[in-house]
């Protein structure tokens, strides 16, 4: 896979009757995108309200399937209004089979089907439930920790030759027990040690929408409602939930929608 930085690419200028609107990143399906603008805009893509912090901060993303087109609104402080179409890049995903996992595993049991809706609808509130006006995530991110990469955001999934939901996160590979740090500063939203699929979890809100989620965890260190700082550890490596092996699954999103790690990570640790 592409190494991506943000702003490593030339950045997409929105020209205004004022002063421009500005995205650091490649526009594409999956990508994870910050911006500027003279405080005071107003944003809007696809008729979604895109906060814009008292400094004109903002970050917004596209989903795995998104389509060819956007629309940003724009309103500047002004009251000048335009409206700009966005042309995203479709992206080829690869496939990803996992065989030998257990039978309950690919399709639980129907006890557990309550238990199951109940902890997505946890982690749904957790990432698209809040709407922080602190731009923690204007800092960038950074690597949660140094892995070996065993599966990519996008991937189609084939679980014991059943193609499944597509893979929405970056698995990290490594020793079970190593620390894990926040990948940007944030408030806890969601700290949970026992989750069916993912175990040990953990929901990082990052501001205007903007979510982490680690799983997996063998240990947490943190609780809901607690602010933490970037590279602060907040948890361990472990094999909880439905896992083959010790890994840290990695997440972000916009708004509930999961986007593609990598498209706001630096370049992949050397190993």
């Amino acid at each position: 896979m592409r190494r991506r930085t943000l702003f490593a690419v030339p950045a997409l200028l929105l020209a205004s009757p004022a002063r421009a609107v500005v995205l650091g990143g490649r526009i594409e399906q999956g990508a994870f995108l910050r911006g500027r603008a003279e405080p005071g805009t107003r944003l809007a893509l696809d008729g979604t309200r895109v906060r814009v912090s008292p400094d004109g901060a903002f970050a917004f993303g596209f989903a795995r399937d998104a389509k060819d087109r956007a629309r940003l609104d724009i309103t500047h402080p002004s009251g000048a209004r335009e409206t700009r179409l966005l042309t995203v890049a479709r992206r080829a995903w690869p496939e990803q089979r996992i065989d030998g996992l257990p039978p309950a595993q690919v399709t639980p049991p129907p006890e557990l089907l309550e238990r199951i809706a109940r902890e997505r609808e946890m982690l749904r509130a957790a990432r698209a439930g809040h709407d922080t006006p602190e731009a923690f995530f204007a800092e960038g991110f950074l690597w949660p920790l140094t892995g070996r990469i065993t599966g990519v955001f996008g991937s189609r999934r084939i679980l014991n030759g059943e193609p499944r939901q597509p893979h929405f996160g970056l698995d990290i590979a490594a020793p079970a027990g190593t620390a894990v740090a926040a990948a940007c500063a944030g408030i806890v939203r969601l700290a949970e040690d026992d989750l069916f699929f993912s175990g040990g979890t953990i929901v990082l809100d990052h501001g205007h929408g903007v979510s982490s989620t680690y799983m997996h965890l063998s240990r947490l260190a943190v609780r809901v409602g607690e602010r933490v700082a970037q590279a602060a550890v907040i948890g361990a490596v472990g094999a909880t939930g439905r896992v083959t092996g010790p890994h840290l699954h990695f997440e972000i999103g916009w708004r509930g929608t999961p986007l593609d790690p990598e498209t706001a990570l630096p370049p992949r640790p050397q190993l």
